[in-house]
């Protein structure tokens, strides 16, 4: 297993989108957040301008396809959207070991 971020870029009128989606968009995060493979979500602050996820899987392909079924990729909240494999080595979820000798 390996870390990616997912990040979406939002457009200025994301208050607005978003309000028909948020329940359903939620409500999908919160289905991955059971089934352990979505670790954090959340919006970026000041501005409101994306948001950031913390996804555990094999392949970035498998995060690409859960981003593809997001209502807010598929209703266009989500402007834009990019997956990157992040390398975690310190803390108690990381899952590459650094061993220094």
């Amino acid at each position: 297993m390996k870390h990616f971020l997912l990040f979406y870029d939002f457009g200025p009128n994301v208050l607005e989108e978003r309000t028909p989606h948020r329940a359903a968009h939620l409500a999908f995060l919160n289905l991955h957040a059971e089934r352990g493979d979505l670790v954090l979500a959340g919006a970026l602050a000041h501005p409101l301008d994306g948001g950031v996820m913390v996804f555990k899987a094999e392949t970035a392909g498998d995060v690409e396809r859960i981003a593809a079924a997001d209502p807010y990729v598929a209703h266009g909240v989500a402007k834009s959207w990019r997956v990157r494999e992040w390398t975690t080595v310190v803390g108690k979820d990381a899952l590459t070991k650094v061993v220094l000798t």
